[in-house]
């Protein structure tokens, strides 16, 4: 793990500012201190007692990543142990008995330390006195290059070397004699050093960053900068010209130049460097590299050529810059108000007057015109580092020509420039204002831009790009709040503030959400003077703004609450997020517009209503798609408020936008806006207008847009096979609901009756639409039946009912036809539920003796549909929402006519409940099990006839309706299996529970073993109850001999219980029936091709030989006839359970042939030819005394 951890990174760790600039240290409240100095001092200690063994190695390694791993986000907490921690290890790598194991595994450890709290402070924490320099260079020299093993070892040791080579005296001094005894000419350590640190940079590992940061300690000497300089950068001058970006190996050597030269021109004298900095220039135009495709080589030339143009500069800070005052908060108010005022005065006359008399050098020009570049570059770290070089060579330039700078900054922001260019202005934006470089009189130009940039988004294509921008944007309000004083913010506070609310809470992005959050949480506390910031702060915060609909539905109507930003927040809504790209983003701005029409409701319905028709019948697909759903929940939400007033809806809008809003179903159908793809989204936006306009009460009945309506619901509902599988639900689930409140407001003569020929036509066509061939177009008739009013359904019950249990009926087979089945199950409830229950009703109007029956046996079969296709247990969808509706509809007969719910019914219900709790997806196990304790615990109205209540109320106490957990394993099957205990409810049980047993959830089957297992072993000593229990077994299996999903499991789960030695009470007896009868039924299995079925017989098979009697040859016969399968993977299955089984029961063998047949078992390769098989296995067949198979 260590040697993969990312070092570069930490150049980014603990870096102070450039020009003096110091922040304040935010403490966070994870840390108080470094609490595992036991911990660490102990595993440093032991080092040398495991550093020879891999795998302690390793253990170790990985223990120290863990400690350290948790001051990633507080390293500064390690600086008070650093020291001791450093001491202790580098004793281990300084002396001379350590073996090189011990010392590269120092090395290891050296370097997590390193990356956890940064090369910067690391490197001045080790030893840098001369009686290590020359050790640390040996040591450096001795080390392999190619060695990828020990890569940590040189890379501390080249920042090591950076340190001890600031010694303050000429290191020709440690020379010393530089002829050695053998006349030899020793190399001078100058030019060992800068030997090595050519050749570290040319390396392929990360030894080329420590390498660079060698030579910037190391070239900034004064001794090696009269000797080395020149003949390095020729060097680097050199290395560039061979090497070109279109290979690995000549992109990293580039890599480590660049990082080389950009070091030391940040460390080195200006007055040395500066002669060399023209030609440096040079030479990274000639290359172009600022054209490469690698990034990382764009990012390295644009850090080296800021930080040539701040050689060509004199280092001083800009007198005249804006200067607030102090960064810290804590700082600021313990300072005194006369303070502040003297921070902000002028520079005097003598340095504005210096400042016009200092020359700037032609070079900055070009260094500035590739900082503005670098701003419009596609690669955002290229971006940040040249708005970082903006930021640091502004600050040198005279003030007129730093606001040319300024200007060429903003105009990044024109719509012809890409989006790129909007956030590299931003970030640059962001460092001028935070080094106090954007002067109070350009706000007014640069304000409306940030608004701008707070909302960008450039659609693309089925997407759009501008979340960098806007993330970016929210930076530059975070850096201004911190930049300048209120009163200079006041005039823009209002937009700023509308502005990041809007940003945070409608953005699609989380990130760019909490980057305005954070923006305006900090204007709101350096500031403080953004309206109701303190009480938004506290509602929207980093975490509340983490989800979007929470953002959109109920923030946002707290926010909007104050009259400050509500008509901006409604604005933007219709402006940018109604057209939205994402169909989500338009549902959300319809729903939130709905909430904050209460707010505006005159707003609302004279402009807002005005501005969105047009858009409903415009050109842009989402544009129209988004504006209808506006419409329909505005003129929802006025005809809300208009019920609190005693008004209307038609009352609050105009008679314009009725008519417009009449008219937009026959608009869209004339310029066929239905049809293809867009109606896909045209379809259930409608579907919403119709809806909401029905629940609105709107004039329209009789009227003849209610036919054209209708057509687009059962056009859907016809042709749903026409559209794309992402979109069917929701406009499945929209043209319902808009049908519903269709039905319920315009097809009701008078309360409690129908329009008679709209009823005959509606439900006959629905009826006879169950009974097509597309799939979704039944299951939107039956939904459709399923939220028809009750007058509609009632003299319709009989035909509905019976097209829904045809439809129910449908043979498992037709898998295709499942979701159907579903909402057919779901229909049925539904109708029963509206028509209601009575005892002397008519079966075409109402639940009564005559029809119960019939409902409650369509659910239930419902509950026994196991359909598979190549999606899975898809009839688990048709069981879930058949033991949902059977709860309905026996909850519904129970509190009004409990009379006619006969006991056969609720027992036959209640046992499948218990069957499907039992079962082994957790998802339907849960649900089976809350409809059970629901109607177990029901007392309003008490459900009759549950059997064995008192008996499940013992078991299922009231506490476990909140309390169980029936999705987890461990906690359901151990109430699930006491259900064993009753009669009534054990075969049901048992089957649920064979199923889990014999699955392949690991989970699933250790729980629901061990809770079988338990009861067994209650009853194993009993011989009548372990009879019942056999009884039921073979009855379970007798049914379900054809039906894998239950014979397979069932196999499984008798041989764990033979293997376990539940049923030895029957081994005493010679054939006994539980035996016998098992070992008929699977000898059924005999002919089968279905290889899991015969290896599960083989395992039942192995485990039955230690009954006594016939029951023991027939099962060894059978055994052998399975040796001599034609399948391959059976024969070597059988052999390798029948070696097992004569191992533990010898006695099934004759003593004297045993060890013969043992070892023939053991021996034979049982894949081989079958002939060659067969007679291994005829050889068995006369050991074992059993006649061969023939």
């Amino acid at each position: 793990m260590s040697d993969t951890m990312v070092l570069d990174e930490s150049e980014k760790q603990n870096s102070g500012g450039e020009e003096g600039e110091s922040d304040a240290i935010v403490k966070g409240c994870l840390l108080d201190g470094f609490s595992d100095m036991e911990d660490t001092r102990a595993l440093i200690s032991s080092l040398p007692t495991f550093h020879g063994d891999f795998r302690s190695t390793e253990v170790a390694t990985q223990k120290l990543l863990v400690i350290m791993g948790k001051y990633r986000e507080q390293p500064h907490l390690l600086d008070p142990h650093l020291e001791w921690m450093l001491d202790m290890i580098i004793v281990f790598i300084r002396s001379e008995k350590s073996p090189p194991s011990l010392v590269h595994l120092s090395f290891k450890f050296l370097i997590i330390i390193c990356t956890v709290r940064g090369y910067k402070i690391f490197m001045q924490r080790l030893p840098h006195e001369v009686a290590v320099f020359h050790p640390v260079l040996d040591l450096l020299s001795r080390q392999d290059p190619k060695d990828l093993e020990t890569w940590q070892t040189r890379y501390v040791l080249l920042l090591w070397l950076s340190m001890t080579c600031l010694l303050p005296f000429d290191l020709y001094r440690l020379d010393g004699n530089l002829t050695s005894s053998d006349d030899s000419i020793t190399e001078p350590t100058m030019d060992r050093i800068l030997a090595i640190a050519k050749s570290y940079l040319l390396a392929p590992d990360m030894c080329r960053f420590a390498a660079s940061v060698l030579i910037s300690k190391f070239m900034k000497r004064r001794d090696v900068t009269q000797k080395y300089l020149g003949g390095f950068v020729d060097w680097c001058f050199q290395t560039v010209s061979q090497k070109n970006d279109q290979s690995l190996d000549g992109i990293r050597v580039l890599e480590s130049v660049l990082q080389s030269l950009a070091k030391l021109f940040k460390h080195g004298e200006r007055d040395d460097l500066l002669q060399y900095a023209p030609a440096v220039l040079q030479c990274v135009e000639q290359k172009c590299l600022l054209e490469s495709s690698q990034s990382m080589l764009k990012k390295l030339s644009i850090k080296l050529i800021q930080r040539l143009g701040l050689t060509f500069l004199k280092p001083r800070l800009a007198a005249w810059r804006y200067q607030r005052g102090s960064r810290c908060l804590a700082a600021k108010l313990s300072m005194s108000q006369s303070t502040l005022v003297t921070d902000d005065e002028t520079p005097d006359v003598d340095t504005r007057q210096h400042e016009e008399g200092y020359d700037i050098p032609e070079e900055v020009e070009t260094v500035i015109e590739h900082l503005l570049v670098g701003l419009k570059d596609k690669d955002t770290i290229v971006r940040w580092s040249a708005a970082k070089g903006i930021g640091r060579v502004t600050g040198r330039l005279p003030k007129e020509l730093a606001d040319v700078v300024v200007g060429s900054v903003l105009d990044c922001f024109t719509y012809q420039e890409m989006d790129n260019a909007w956030q590299g202005g931003c970030l640059a934006l962001a460092e001028l204002g935070r080094r106090g470089l954007l002067l109070p009189s350009r706000l007014p130009d640069v304000v409306p831009v940030i608004i701008k940039a707070l909302t960008y988004e450039e659609k693309r294509g089925a997407c759009s790009a501008g979340q960098d921008v806007r993330d970016a944007a929210c930076y530059v309000c975070w850096a201004f709040a911190r930049a300048y004083e209120p009163k200079e913010l006041k005039p823009y506070v209002a937009q700023i503030a509308s502005a990041l609310l809007i940003t945070t809470l409608f953005d699609r992005s989380v990130t760019c959400r909490r980057a305005a959050s954070a923006a305006f949480q900090e204007n709101v506390g350096r500031q403080g003077n953004f309206p109701h910031g303190i009480d938004i702060v506290t509602e929207a915060d980093y975490f509340a703004v983490g989800n979007l609909t929470n953002c959109y539905l109920n923030i946002s109507v707290y926010v909007a609450s104050f009259p400050e930003y509500t008509k901006a927040m409604i604005d933007h809504l219709i402006s940018m997020k109604i057209n939205h790209w994402d169909i989500v983003i338009r549902e959300l701005s319809a729903k939130a517009l709905h909430k904050l029409t209460p707010l505006l409701p005159d707003y609302m319905a004279t402009t807002v209503l005005l501005q969105l028709l047009p858009m409903a019948t415009g050109f842009d697909l989402h544009s129209r798609h988004g504006a209808i759903l506006a419409c329909a929940e505005i003129t929802h939400a006025l005809y809300e408020l208009g019920l609190q007033t005693s008004r209307s809806v038609v009352d609050m809008i105009s008679p314009e936008c009725v008519d417009a809003l009449k008219n937009l179903h026959q608009t869209l159908h004339d310029r066929k806006h239905y049809r293809g793809f867009g109606g896909e989204l045209m379809r259930p936006a409608m579907c919403t207008l119709i809806e909401k306009m029905s629940l609105s009460k709107m004039p329209f009945k009789n009227q003849p847009v209610i036919t054209g309506w209708q057509w687009l619901i059962d056009d859907s509902i016809s042709s749903f096979h026409r559209v794309s599988g992402s979109e069917k639900d929701s406009i499945l689930a929209a043209v319902i609901s808009g049908l519903s409140a269709l039905s319920e407001e315009y097809y009701v003569e008078e309360p409690g009756q129908a329009k008679s020929q709209v009823q005959d036509v509606l439900v006959s066509q629905y009826v006879d639409w169950l009974k097509s061939p597309r799939m979704l177009t039944r299951s939107g008739s039956a939904l459709a039946l399923g939220c028809l009013p009750t007058c509609m359904i009632r003299n319709k019950l009989k035909q509905i009912l019976e097209g829904l249990r045809q439809m129910c009926a449908i043979s498992q087979k037709e898998g295709s036809f499942v979701e159907a089945r579903r909402d057919a199950v779901v229909a049925i409830a539904q109708v029963c539920v509206k028509v209601g229950v009575c005892v002397d009703g008519s079966p075409d109007s109402s639940l009564c003796p005559e029809n119960i029956a019939e409902v409650c046996d369509t659910l239930l079969s419902s509950m026994n549909d196991y359909t598979t296709d190549s999606r899975g247990d898809v009839g688990a969808w048709v069981r879930e929402a058949a033991m949902t509706s059977m709860m309905d509809v026996t909850l519904l007969v129970a509190g009004g006519a409990p009379e006619i719910l006969s006991a056969d019914i609720v027992k036959s219900m209640m046992c499948c409940l218990a069957q499907q709790a039992a079962e082994k997806i957790d998802r339907y196990r849960a649900h089976a099990g809350s409809v059970f304790l629901r109607l177990l615990h029901s007392t309003e109205p008490v459900v009759p006839h549950v059997p064995h209540r008192e008996e499940l109320m013992s078991i299922f106490p009231i506490e476990t309706i909140t309390s169980l957990n029936w999705r987890a394993a461990s906690q359901a099957f151990q109430y699930i299996t006491q259900l064993l205990r009753l009669p009534q409810y054990r075969y049901h049980t048992l089957l649920g529970l064979t199923v889990s047993m014999g699955g392949i959830s690991e989970s699933t089957v250790h729980f629901s073993s061990l809770a079988m297992f338990e009861y067994v072993r209650g009853i194993q000593d009993d011989e009548a109850a372990l009879g019942q229990f056999g009884d039921v077994l073979l009855t379970i299996f007798r049914e379900n001999l054809c039906n894998d999903r239950v014979s397979i499991p069932f196999l499984k789960m008798v041989s764990q219980m033979f293997a376990e030695g539940y049923f030895e009470i029957f081994t005493t007896q010679e054939n006994h029936q539980f035996c016998m009868d098992l070992f008929a039924l699977c000898k059924t299995f005999k002919k089968t091709r279905d290889i899991p079925k015969l290896c599960a017989c083989v395992s039942v098979f192995s485990e039955m030989i230690q009954f006594q009697g016939e029951v023991r040859k027939s099962v060894l016969f059978q055994l052998l006839i399975l040796l001599g399968h034609p399948f391959p993977v059976v024969r070597r299955n059988t052999a390798s359970k029948l070696y097992e089984t004569l191992m533990t029961y010898s006695d099934v063998v004759n003593a004297d042939v045993l060890d013969d047949v043992m070892t023939l078992l053991y021996d034979t390769k049982w894949e081989g030819p079958l002939d060659t098989v067969r007679s291994h296995r005829n050889q068995l067949c006369d050991w074992l005394e059993v006649s061969r198979p023939q």
